[in-house]
């Protein structure tokens, strides 16, 4: 199935899950939507912070078809978004037409779920795809650099991988780094603040075998984490998980 095709079932509300594994390789990005106002902070934030926040695309005020995205529809072609007032999540919803504004700025960055394929192109497992579920996300003690009103910590996601497998893992992320590129900790979760690995903050928890060691990598839902302080009126994003699906193939961001 093409990305177009993936687009119209999520827009008429037929796949409202998680679109990690959906779209093979098709880049997914994490979406960002701002009034004006805030669009220069959230961008200078972007380019302090491009291993977490790895801008793609910026779509200008109104304006809501990606030119990475045929026939696309930023506001109903997402499974699920969250709505944050004054920094604080209010409702999740499957579209945000009711919500638009004349002068909503959007904001497309680089998803974790491109190195996701090429990982398992080179014959490694992923334990929550193959588990179906979505990949365990985490808030963290890693300071953000700060631009305007943004400002907090870093998120990160996780995945489990085999002691001997992390080397060839860290080679082929390492080739994306407009999709996070390689891994920002390896092991011990305390040292960055994860205090409890069996509990992530979004997504779904992974077990991890004796075998296995934790691997993780910045990751974009960090704009949500650093809206409980910068409280913007309002800021649109995805669900995390739940991403938007270009026609772009992943190849093209391959460094």
């Amino acid at each position: 199935m093409n990305a177009e095709s993936i687009r119209k079932l999520i827009r008429s509300g037929e796949h409202q899950g998680t679109t990690s594994g959906v779209a093979g390789d098709k880049v997914q990005a994490n979406l960002v939507i701002l009034p004006r106002k805030y669009a220069f902070d959230f961008l200078l934030f972007a380019i302090r912070n491009k291993k977490a926040v790895p801008i793609i695309e910026v779509m200008e005020d109104g304006q809501y078809e990606s030119r990475y995205a045929r026939n696309s529809d930023i506001r109903t072609d997402i499974p699920k978004y969250n709505i944050y007032r004054n920094g604080e999540l209010i409702e999740t919803v499957d579209e945000v037409s009711s919500y638009w504004q004349d002068d909503f700025v959007t904001f497309l960055i680089g998803c974790s779920f491109t190195f996701e394929q090429a990982i398992m192109d080179g014959g490694i497992d992923i334990k929550h795809i193959k588990e179906k579920k979505n990949v365990a996300m985490y808030k963290t003690n890693i300071d953000a650099a700060s631009a305007g009103v943004f400002r907090g910590q870093a998120v990160v996601s996780m995945r489990p991988f085999k002691k001997d497998e992390v080397d060839k893992v860290k080679e082929i992320t390492g080739k994306f780094p407009d999709m996070h590129g390689d891994p920002v900790h390896v092991g011990t979760p305390g040292d960055i603040g994860i205090s409890n690995i069996s509990q992530p903050d979004y997504g779904d928890a992974i077990d991890i075998d004796d075998d296995e060691v934790p691997v993780f990598w910045a990751c974009g839902v960090t704009p949500q984490n650093v809206a409980l302080n910068a409280k913007p009126d309002v800021m649109i994003t995805h669900l995390p998980g739940h991403m938007f699906i270009t026609d772009i193939n992943n190849d093209e961001f391959k460094d």
